[in-house]
């Protein structure tokens, strides 16, 4: 529920400033963890929270690429600025070097040494990196290290 009061504080603060960009990302945010909390029938956990987070960056994330591929300069930028104010709320990313020394450690905990085993290694890998890496780079780094 921290989340819920920083947006509430953050959508006040924007109101006050006029600040279009950041209240529409903000209530954006707030109705999609209300759908969620709908969705799911009681108040989210933190770990739920995290899930609504982590798809609202990747959907913005997604769209970002499309419209840079389109040559839409004026989307792309905009959807920076959304994304910037989406990581606000989002935990910090741990950088690549980080994920793979995650996913060699998880490795070594369920003997996983060929790509037969990718499987287990994304099931076992990705609830401790949950909201703290970008699947993308998961996924990337566990190939790296079962196709060695």
């Amino acid at each position: 529920m921290a989340l819920e009061k920083t947006l509430n504080d953050d959508l006040k603060t924007a109101m006050k400033a006029h600040d279009k960009l950041a209240l529409n990302v903000i209530r954006m945010i707030k109705a999609s963890l209300t759908n969620e909390r709908v969705k799911l029938g009681h108040d989210l956990t933190e770990d739920d929270e995290l899930t609504v987070l982590s798809r609202e960056l990747k959907q913005r994330k997604e769209s970002r690429t499309e419209f840079a591929d389109a040559g839409r300069q004026d989307l792309v930028d905009q959807l920076d600025a959304e994304i910037e104010l989406v990581e606000k709320y989002a935990p910090k990313q741990l950088s690549e070097e980080e994920v793979q020394q995650i996913v060699e450690a998880t490795a070594t905990e369920v003997n996983a040494s060929s790509m037969a085993d990718f499987g287990k290694m994304m099931g076992a890998v990705m609830p401790k990196l949950k909201g703290k890496a970008d699947g993308a780079i998961v996924n990337k780094a566990v190939k790296a290290l079962l196709s060695k």
